[in-house]
């Protein structure tokens, strides 16, 4: 007698004979003669009498089409087979349609997914294709039913499903002055500890390009000025000993005396000791420079993972004051300014500039002069974004102005705006730790499915009540993926394990990572909470201090919640203000067809990224960050804040300074600016000047916006999907009009 029934996604579930009848009748209602009750009946009872315990839906099937066979209704058999073809056909129609587009690079919301990849090449094909077929695997094999559930009926998204099986984490910060000091081994080779600024800038290049084939996010350096700092005065001494050997001198006395700065001067007039230190100096300088050229440029064209995908990578700078920090990040800041190729903007590393009082905010600060020059190259280049080490929670009591390993206090962030500083299992630092996944909430559905409710209090408790069960589920999930991840091998990750990640270095080769990986961070995210304000009470929290008050209680909320699921899960869960690229039309084409076209709600093609304010509400900059900086210290996960301007910014970045300024009043924690910058997709030529259709450098018309999409720039839209596309164009500047302020 069959019990139990194996589904065709690995499920066991009770036998329904019910199943059986409606399959069959189906068959029978198509054929001339009908129904045949005394038959079906017949059927169903000799399979489930006769059939295994257990037994799959395909063996099932087998015997209805036998027993059909034997019986007087050929033609319901006939019916039956061909019903059963049918079906098979359309399940794997699906896929077949995603091939296809994928063979024939058609451009559309599977092949545009991830904007930093040419899904077009040979090797992003290859990564479409294992995309598309194992994220199926996971929905049937490894999510529970609740996940399950949610995720098909759009209130959960999980990031990197693709990924989920490998095991692989998120992001890391690399510690790279163990990498540089000591070298590393991954795969086959091993690099030699670096002597030289060259060799510094290289290996660091190849940290991130390595752990980025281990990984399924970004990579990040933390504190990129004092990690590359000694390799300029090595390189000042190899400097000097030339010198030696050309005089004939002994000039020792020099190596490691204090140095003011490394500025490139003329040797006129200059003698004896005075004409050897600077023309070490500058010799220096000039190696600094290109070393930082080459790290921009590999950065750029080094290709890691499967998918022709450029690493995602990020690296954080600004306080440190020695001479050597000053020059690494004086030669960088130039670099990028001047550009890559034929001047072009680099797309990365992801740059990110450590504003602190005291260190460089300040006109009597030490690193104020770069504080200036990294305004200056944004106002051009869109990087370094800012990140606020004053604000309130980016502060450790542990940080000292004197201690020359100040940046292990520091938080740094990664990419698109990932942040990972408190730790309820070892030090809080970003070091050597990173987010291990995310996961993101509809916030728009759980309010559609409240929105008609016409008593207020009763909507909103029914929305809190959704939005209650949708963390849990969430919390459950992520532990889930935690507990699978536990489950890798050390040897699975031979950089990260042996050389970035906090603890890994004590692990064997057989040894899982579930000793370490609570280090990292737990991430639940949430989108579209402007959409989600006006489906509960009319309004987004950018036009309504009633809104405001409702959005900061609903993330207060989940990050209260999630303080919770950190004590009974115990892992570093975090609120995340989730980056969504091609989540951000997905929801909505889903919502949209379930509740309709609603205004202010599922009217356009995208949901509006985290706590942002809608892009196309016209509204000053002071505005808007008053309204989006209190949601800062709620989504310690990560989060960032933007300025759109018009025009060019190249000649006026003392813009940038006020955005800075304003994040500094307002106690925000990372933000950037946006402004025009066209680029000729044929010679690279670059200019910011208002909807330019050919390029006056060499004629072409092929003509681009350069443009940041959620957090990091593209060098094209081509890649675009239609969400991004459509939010894109809604994008509305943060300069009054009429006025030439930002406030």
């Amino acid at each position: 007698m069959i019990q139990t029934v194996v589904k065709r996604d690995g499920r066991i579930v009770g036998f329904n004979e019910q199943k059986v009848m409606a399959a069959i009748r189906k068959a029978m209602m198509t054929t001339d003669k009908g129904e045949d009750e005394r038959l079906l009946n017949q059927i169903t009872d000799h399979i489930a009498q006769r059939g295994d315990t257990q037994m799959t839906v395909e063996q099932i099937q087998d015997m209805v089409e036998v027993e059909l066979m034997k019986s007087s209704r050929k033609d319901v058999a006939q019916k039956y087979i061909a019903y059963r073809n049918q079906r098979s056909i359309a399940r794997k129609a699906k896929t077949r349609d995603v091939f296809l587009d994928i063979v024939n690079i058609k451009n559309n919301d599977v092949t545009r997914e991830n904007a930093n990849m040419n899904a077009d090449t040979p090797a992003g094909m290859m990564m479409k294709f294992a995309s598309e077929t194992t994220k199926p695997f996971v929905d049937d094999y490894l999510l529970s039913e609740d996940s399950r559930e949610a995720v098909a009926h759009n209130y959960l998204h999980i990031h990197d499903k693709d990924y989920y099986p490998t095991k692989s984490f998120t992001c890391v910060q690399h510690p790279l002055d163990h990498i540089l000091n000591c070298g590393f081994i991954a795969g086959h080779g091993a690099s030699r500890p670096a002597k030289r600024i060259e060799t510094a800038s290289v290996l660091a290049c190849i940290s991130l390009e390595c752990a980025q084939n281990e990984m399924h996010g970004g990579q990040a350096i933390p504190a990129f000025d004092f990690y590359l700092a000694p390799f300029v005065r090595l390189s000042y001494i190899e400097e000097l000993k030339y010198l030696e050997d050309l005089y004939g001198e002994d000039f020792s006395n020099l190596y490691n005396e204090p140095l003011m700065d490394y500025l490139k001067q003329p040797l006129d007039g200059l003698q004896g000791v005075d004409r050897v230190r600077q023309h070490a100096i500058n010799k220096t300088v000039g190696r600094v420079h290109q070393a930082m050229e080459a790290f921009i440029h590999n950065m750029n064209t080094i290709h890691s993972r499967g998918g022709n995908q450029v690493v995602f990578s990020s690296i954080n700078y600004g306080t440190d004051t020695s001479a050597e920090g000053r020059c690494v990040m004086r030669e960088l800041l130039l670099s990028t300014y001047e550009g890559v190729g034929g001047g072009e903007t680099a797309i990365f590393p992801i740059q990110i500039w450590k504003k602190k009082r005291g260190v460089n905010y300040l006109p009597e600060d030490r690193n104020f002069d770069l504080y200036q020059l990294a305004c200056k190259v944004t106002a051009r280049r869109f990087f370094p974004n800012f990140l606020n080490l004053d604000a309130s929670f980016n502060q450790n009591d542990e940080w000292r102005a004197d201690d020359p390993k100040r940046y292990q206090h520091e938080v740094a962030t990664m990419g698109c705006r990932t942040r990972v500083f408190e730790n309820r299992f070892g030090p809080k630092t970003s070091i050597g730790r990173g987010n291990l996944s995310f996961s993101t909430i509809n916030l728009v559905r759980l309010a559609l499915e409240c929105r008609k409710e016409e008593d207020k209090d009763q909507r909103l408790g029914h929305f809190f009540a959704k939005l209650d069960e949708m963390l849990e589920i969430t919390a459950q999930q992520l532990d889930d993926r935690f507990q699978f991840q536990k489950t890798a091998y050390t040897r699975q990750f031979p950089l990260l394990m042996k050389s970035l990640w906090i603890g890994g270095e004590k692990l064997g080769a057989t040894d899982t990572v579930e000793s370490v990986i609570n280090q990292g961070t737990l991430g639940i995210g949430f989108i579209g909470l402007a959409e989600c304000l006006v489906a509960l009470i009319g309004k987004h929290h950018g036009e309504s201090e009633e809104a405001q008050e409702l959005g900061l209680k609903i993330i207060t909320y989940m990050r209260d919640r999630v303080n919770e699921f950190c004590d009974r899960f115990h892992h570093n869960y975090s609120v995340l203000a989730t980056p969504a690229e091609g989540l951000a039309g997905r929801f909505t084409k889903r919502d949209r067809k379930d509740f309709g076209c609603i205004p202010g709600v599922t009217d356009r093609d995208y949901y509006t990224n985290s706590n942002h304010v809608p892009v196309y509400y016209k509204c000053s900059a002071r505005h808007k960050a008053e309204v989006e900086a209190p949601y800062h210290d709620l989504t310690r996960g990560g989060h960032i804040f933007y300025v759109e301007i018009d025009g060019d910014a190249t000649h006026n970045p003392q813009v940038i300074m006020s955005v800075v300024d304003m994040m500094d009043r307002l106690n925000m924690g990372y933000g950037s600016v946006n402004h025009n910058r066209n680029r000729c997709m044929d010679c690279g030529y670059e200019n910011a000047q208002n909807n330019m259709k050919e390029c006056p450098k060499c004629g072409s018309k092929n003509i681009d916006r350069l443009q940041r999409i959620t957090g990091y720039l593209v060098g094209t839209t081509d890649r675009w999907n239609s969400g991004k596309l459509a939010e894109l164009n809604d994008r509305v500047t943060h300069i009054d009009d009429g006025e030439q302020t930002l406030f």
